[in-house]
C-alpha cells in the first residue's frame, strides 16, 4: 500500500538554501565537505532587554565548547568526536558531523561585552547579549555662545 506526501517545495527550498549555507561556510574556512566540516545550526532572537544566540551543539561536552567576544563579532568554536564502533555492527547511513567548526556571529554595535552570559543545557548553547543602550543627540553650543559666556 503506498502512503501519499504532500509535496512542499518551499519547504524543500529552504531545506536547499540550509544545505548550501552550510556547504559554502564550509568551503570558505577552506575545509569543506570532504574533510567532514560541519556548522551547528543557530538560532536568533531578540526581547526588549537582550539578543539570543542558540547554538544546537549535542554531543559536545560543556569543556570542550570555546566563546569568546572581540569586536562585536561572537565566536563559538569546538569540536565533536566520533566514537569509534568495534561490535561488528553495520552502518547504512552516515548523516551526523564530526570534526571542529568554528563560527562567527555579529553582535549589536556598542554591546557591553562584560555583561554577555552563556549556558549550556541539553546540547544547546545559549548566548544572551543584552542591547546597548541608544545613544541620545548630545547639544553642542555654538561659537558665539561662548564667547558670549566667557565675557
Amino acid at each position: 500500500m503506498a502512503t501519499l506526501v504532500r509535496w512542499e517545495p518551499f519547504r524543500e527550498l529552504a531545506s536547499l538554501q540550509s544545505e548550501m549555507s552550510r556547504y559554502m561556510n564550509g568551503l570558505l574556512e577552506g575545509t569543506g565537505r570532504t574533510t567532514e566540516a560541519w556548522v551547528p545550526a543557530l538560532d536568533v532572537w531578540e526581547n526588549d532587554a537582550e539578543v539570543v544566540y542558540a547554538f544546537d551543539l549535542p554531543g559536545i561536552p560543556e569543556e570542550k565548547i570555546s566563546s569568546e567576544v572581540q569586536d562585536d563579532t561572537l565566536t563559538v568554536s569546538a569540536e565533536r568526536v566520533k566514537e569509534q564502533e568495534e561490535a561488528g555492527d553495520r552502518f547504512y547511513r552516515f548523516e551526523r558531523r564530526y570534526g571542529t567548526f568554528s563560527r562567527a556571529v555579529g553582535l549589536p554595535q556598542g554591546v557591553d561585552e562584560s555583561k554577555i552570559v552563556a549556558s549550556y543545557k541539553d546540547g544547546v548553547l545559549e548566548v544572551r547579549a543584552p542591547k546597548p543602550e541608544e545613544q541620545k543627540p548630545r547639544k553642542i553650543q555654538l561659537g558665539s555662545a561662548v564667547a558670549d559666556i566667557e565675557a
